[in-house]
């Protein structure tokens, strides 16, 4: 598959042309083009980052080792916050219920990399107003050329900084895929990401919780009553973060197709 994909890249093609021409030979530029691509795969650089695009939410995303690469399963998290805005929720509240009728929805997702997350609840929620921030100077680089090149540069508000320290006014929706691995797990992790992928957006620290600890009570400031803190996590850590999220109301956690625990909601009292 990877072979395919860096043909389909070195040729500009989709997989259909390769299949309708099978005698297609390649010229020499591009024999050594793909012979390039190849190389540098072999070594273990992700495809994505040889081919400069990942798709996310049915979306073209460009990507380098400045972000993380969208994953599937990060689409869990588009999709709970979808399902809580939803009219016809039975979980999404009465108060965001009313602010979803009467004013513009506030989503602010933290630690947004690529913007896969921001940019999908740009493209479903078009009456909402999106911030999106983070630590890196180079991933806002790249979230923003994303959002322009879907034409939703005017749709999201990006900024740098730590967090939630530069988000301003409070939120109907605090989201984000904050790095949730520790530093102990490494051993557990894919040669390719350790190696290529941006170490800050994957490892938190020693024990995997940590970014998530200082970000949950952030969270809380920054959410209307009733606003709901949505984010991502792995199983290995899932019990340590329910734990941390005493406090909060209708806290659930949401697997993913392969029954790991993958999303957490949680619910700012409304008193």
């Amino acid at each position: 598959m990877n072979a395919e994909l860096l043909l389909m890249f070195t040729l500009g093609c989709d997989r259909a042309y390769l299949f309708a021409h099978p005698e297609r030979e390649l010229t020499a530029d591009e024999e050594s083009a793909y012979e390039a691509a190849l190389s540098e795969r072999s070594r273990g650089v992700p495809a994505q980052y040889i081919t400069g695009h990942q798709e996310f939410w049915g979306m073209d995303l460009i990507v380098t080792p400045a972000v993380l690469i969208p994953r599937p399963e990060t689409e869990h998290v588009v999709e709970t916050i979808l399902a809580l805005v939803g009219a016809d929720s039975a979980v999404a509240g009465e108060n965001l219920q009313q602010r979803s009728r009467g004013s513009k929805l506030r989503i602010v997702d933290v630690g947004t990399g690529s913007g896969c997350i921001a940019l999908a609840l740009a493209k479903e929620l078009p009456k909402s107003e999106i911030h999106a921030v983070d630590i890196s100077a180079a991933a806002l680089e790249i979230a923003q050329a994303n959002a322009a090149r879907l034409q939703m540069e005017g749709r999201i508000r990006f900024y740098q900084g730590d967090l939630l320290e530069v988000a301003e006014g409070q939120f109907d929706f605090v989201v984000s895929n904050p790095p949730y691995v520790g530093e102990s797990e490494q051993d557990q992790v894919q040669l390719e990401v350790r190696k290529f992928e941006p170490r800050g957006a994957v490892f938190a620290g020693p024990e995997g919780t940590e970014v998530i600890e200082r970000l949950i009570p952030q969270a809380k400031s920054a959410l209307h009553p009733g606003g709901w803190f949505v984010f991502e996590i792995s199983g290995t850590i899932v019990d340590r973060v329910l734990r941390l999220m005493a406090g909060w109301d209708e806290v659930e956690v949401i697997r993913d197709l392969q029954s790991i625990p993958r999303v957490v909601r949680a619910r700012k009292p409304l008193s």
